[in-house]
């Protein structure tokens, strides 16, 4: 599978964003997101909102350096309280930023954390972003979650490119996920093709488009899946179904937590 276009990435964090601003209409702001217990909705929405923001002055300002997230004009959230306001100036920091990413274009030079200083690496990472706090905001606000299969699926290709960045970059817990001979194969039940063969060799992990017998897989439909591996539904849901050495998977889980 291959990442989607620049223009798709910037349509879908504008797709993406309107979903997680209907999540919150009418929603009790107030509520502890599950899968952020240190959060409330309200803090869920500031922390996208100030991540577009962030990323929106990276591109636009063509930084070579990280940009502190204080001098960001309007990171801290909207002037007035209110969901009115809230909802305003999530949609404001969305439209600004796309706007600096189809101006930049995916080759635009600008600094990241990761592997990649392009516009394309920001353009890619706040789509799912917000893809996945979406999933936070609609868990807390008891409401159904669905997400396109082609972004689902980058999803978890981004995240597995960020684990193993993370590993090379020395990361403690990423070092940990490997050790010969052993294997995840995640299988979505809904969408042919949409299969990952994570395996443990004895220096890093690797990852291919692969079916095959390892020692633990994790079967379901893709939307699920993506959930699990982001750890936004837990492995033991009725919804998806894990064959064989389940502790493997919890293993993983755990030493791909971070970011």
């Amino acid at each position: 599978m291959i990442p989607l276009s620049h223009d798709r990435y910037c349509d879908e964090i504008l797709t993406q964003n309107d979903a997680l601003r209907a999540v919150l209409t009418g929603a009790d702001l107030t509520a502890t997101v599950p899968t952020c217990p240190d959060w409330t909705l309200r803090e869920l929405a500031v922390h996208v909102g100030g991540a577009h923001r962030w990323v929106g002055e990276i591109v636009r300002t063509r930084a070579a350096e990280e940009v502190p997230e204080e001098t960001v004009p309007g990171f801290e959230g909207p002037d007035a309280d209110g969901p009115a306001a809230l909802d305003a100036w999530l949609a404001e920091g969305a439209a600004d930023t796309v706007a600096a990413l189809r101006e930049a274009g995916p080759d635009a030079e600008v600094w990241s954390w990761a592997w990649e200083r392009r516009a394309a690496f920001w353009a890619r990472r706040i789509t799912h972003e917000v893809a996945v706090h979406r999933a936070d905001a609609a868990l807390a606000a008891g409401v159904p979650y669905t997400v396109d299969a082609d972004v689902a699926a980058d999803t978890i290709e981004e995240w597995l490119r960020i684990v193993s960045f993370s590993q090379d970059d020395g990361d403690p817990e990423a070092a940990e996920l490997r050790g010969g001979g052993r294997s995840l194969h995640l299988h979505a039940t809904d969408v042919p093709g949409a299969e990952w063969l994570i395996e443990f060799g004895e220096e890093r992990f690797t990852w291919r488009h692969a079916h095959g017998k390892a020692t633990v897989a994790l079967r379901a439909p893709l939307t699920d899946l993506m959930l699990v591996f982001n750890r936004r539904l837990e492995p033991t849901s009725p919804r998806v179904e894990v064959l064989g050495d389940a502790a493997l998977l919890d293993f993983w889980l755990a030493r791909s937590s971070f970011g």
